[in-house]
């Protein structure tokens, strides 16, 4: 059972304080009024409280008859003052509020007042460093751009001939190749300011905000003249109008507007010169690359041999190379790579060397460096099993299919050790370097191509039966049905003719192209290409089955050599399949008679199911 709340508080009552009082227990008291309190000191020397009634008059009696002493305390002025200070602090907390509120509201403002402004990243003439001598691999785009330091420099030079410098310059190319970098260096060149900005920042939610940032960077621009602006990704902006649901009409199209009016309201001469970069001008607006907007469009391409010895050269200049290492080598043995694939190759090899604690970047952690960027990182190595031999068949299949194939590329490395995301294994090729700078691609060896892309198959059906193939050739088929697909329907390379029947793949514009998504063929027209597709694949299975049909002793002994070592590098692959670095010996011959046999097979093919769409 609760207690009332009168006791919970208080020990004794009323009446038996009174009582105390009259034995004279009490040695004084001190009388609350505004409480309704008394505090009792005992002579004891224990203390209590009391509840009194209000303006009983008893206890005065009480305590005089009793010669107790009382006093009475008046404690409205300590309320008073208690009072006082709630009120203030409350005052001052809201004061405070207040002044936070009207200081977050003036950010607010001055965020949306500077909204539309523009945030571009100027550098200015005394730091940039780099020079054309930091650009290599890209030398005829170098040279196109002399003209342009050339007038920042000396201006005067060209005005009294009347001539007019490119208002734009539009730097094409694939990711990496240096673009960007060849802008900063035609700044580093000029001595002038540099404006680097990306296309993306110019769009936001908010309509006109692109826009209006577009017109502060021009503005800054003008001020800063003579001097370089830099978009880099123009594409993000810059792509073709009308291409949106409902005619496009949103936030992109007006900042495209505004960058085509900045553009047509240069003066002649101002000192103001854009470049842009971009990897895919098919979809830059047509109003934007015409002359007197980007005047001048340069290709850089990725680097040639002596371009990639030369990009390394500027790479390891603040990297300490071992003897062993030869630049010229390493750049035979990159073909392909752009100018940050390369330095990206010099920084994981310098990466691997210091976990070495090695002093100087050697081959072998260049090699590392390779197979990691190009492979992956290495997986646990395989046991010796079933798997370890079916996958070393496929990867020899693959290695034998291109020794013995004109037209395919030569053979770097074989290793049954496996990469991240793989299923254990691979063989890797050396491209020809003159077929990857030229762009031109025989039809023999595309055909190459689809051979050696089938030699891992070709090796289980020759080796296992055809009920023992594995799925492991997933990766290849793919590969083949889409190089063969672009063989008839882009290069015409079967009955069909010489005509394309697919683009490129590129990606389609949201609202343009949607609709379009039906092939511009008739259905007579894709069985055809279907047939054609399933043919090339066939032979080309075919080729590479009879191929290893008739090696199958040398195929056994690599097989053995590679399940042993794991790995088997260029040199030792052409000793053990019987051939020399450059041509197979004892084999002249037959690489003849294959040649005849490619031969046959495309005037097979050209003549092989007559029936026209």
């Amino acid at each position: 059972m609760s207690l009332p709340f009168f006791n919970q508080i208080f020990s004794i009552s009323y009446s038996q304080l009174l009582n105390q009082i009259t034995e004279k227990k009490v040695k004084s008291l001190e009388l609350i009024p505004a409480r309704r309190e008394v505090e009792v000191l005992y002579k004891d020397g224990s203390n209590e409280k009391v509840s009194v009634f209000a303006n009983n008059q008893q206890i005065l009696r009480t305590a005089e008859a009793a010669d107790t002493p009382l006093t009475v305390k008046d404690i409205r002025k300590e309320q008073e003052l208690v009072g006082w200070v709630v009120n203030i602090s409350l005052l001052l907390m809201l004061i405070i509020g207040l002044t936070f509120l009207f200081r977050r509201s003036s950010q607010v403002a001055n965020r949306a007042m500077g909204f539309g402004r523009s945030q571009p990243r100027l550098k200015p003439q005394e730091d940039l460093s780099i020079r054309f001598e930091d650009v290599a691999g890209i030398s005829e785009a170098k040279e196109e751009l002399q003209e342009v330091v050339k007038f920042l420099q000396q201006p005067e030079s060209f005005i009294k001939l009347g001539a007019r410098i490119p208002r734009g310059i539009l730097l094409v190319g694939a990711p990496g190749t240096g673009k960007t970098l060849l802008a900063k260096a035609i700044a580093g060149e000029a001595g002038v300011p540099f404006f680097s900005t990306a296309a993306s920042e110019f769009v936001e939610l908010f309509v006109g905000v692109g826009a209006s940032r577009v017109r502060d960077l021009f503005r800054k621009a003008k001020e800063k003249a003579p001097c370089i602006i830099f978009i880099d990704e123009i594409d993000a902006v810059g792509r073709q109008r009308g291409a949106g649901i409902g005619g496009g009409n949103d936030e992109r199209e007006q900042t495209l507007n505004q960058l085509l009016t900045e553009m047509d309201g240069f003066s002649d001469n101002s000192g103001v010169i854009l470049l842009a970069a971009t990897n895919r001008p098919d979809v830059l607006d047509t109003a934007l690359k015409r002359p007197g907007r980007f005047d001048r469009r340069i290709d850089i391409s990725l680097p040639d041999r002596p371009g990639r010895k030369e990009i390394l050269a500027v790479h390891a200049r603040t990297r300490p190379l071992a003897d062993d290492v030869c630049l010229q080598d390493w750049a035979r043995r990159t073909p392909g790579f752009s100018g940050a694939d390369l330095a990206n190759l010099l920084n994981e090899a310098s990466i691997l060397t210091a976990r070495q604690e090695k002093a100087a970047i050697g081959s072998e952690q260049l090699e590392a460096a390779l197979e990691r960027i190009t492979m992956g990182l290495k997986a646990a190595p395989l046991q010796d099993s079933a798997k370890k031999r079916l996958i070393a068949y496929h990867e020899v299949g693959h290695a034998l299919v291109a020794a013995f194939t004109p037209n395919a590329d030569r053979v770097d490395k074989v290793t049954l050790l496996p990469r991240g995301g793989g299923v254990g294994g691979f063989t890797r090729f050396w491209p020809d370097d003159e077929i990857l700078d030229s762009g031109l691609i025989t039809k023999g060896y595309l055909i190459a191509r689809l051979v050696v892309a089938l030699g891992g198959r070709a090796a289980e059906l020759v080796v296992f039966g055809p009920d023992e193939i594995t799925q492991g050739a997933s990766g290849d088929l793919q590969s083949v049905a889409q190089l063969a697909r672009e063989m008839v329907t882009r290069f015409g390379f079967s009955r069909l003719g010489p005509v394309a029947l697919e683009s490129s793949g590129s990606q389609v514009f949201l609202g343009r192209d949607l609709i379009h998504t039906r092939p511009s063929y008739a259905e007579s027209t894709g069985k055809i290409i279907d047939q054609q597709v399933r043919t090339l694949a066939s032979e080309a299975l075919k080729r590479a089955v009879n191929l290893l049909s008739s090696r199958r002793e040398v195929m056994d002994l690599l097989v053995e050599e590679l399940i042993q070592e794991e790995t088997i590098n260029a040199d030792r692959f052409e000793v053990l399949a019987g051939l020399n670095p450059k041509t197979p010996s004892n084999h002249v011959g037959e690489l003849d008679d294959l040649d005849n046999q490619a031969q046959d097979a495309i005037n097979e093919l050209s003549s092989h199911n007559t029936t026209t769409a």
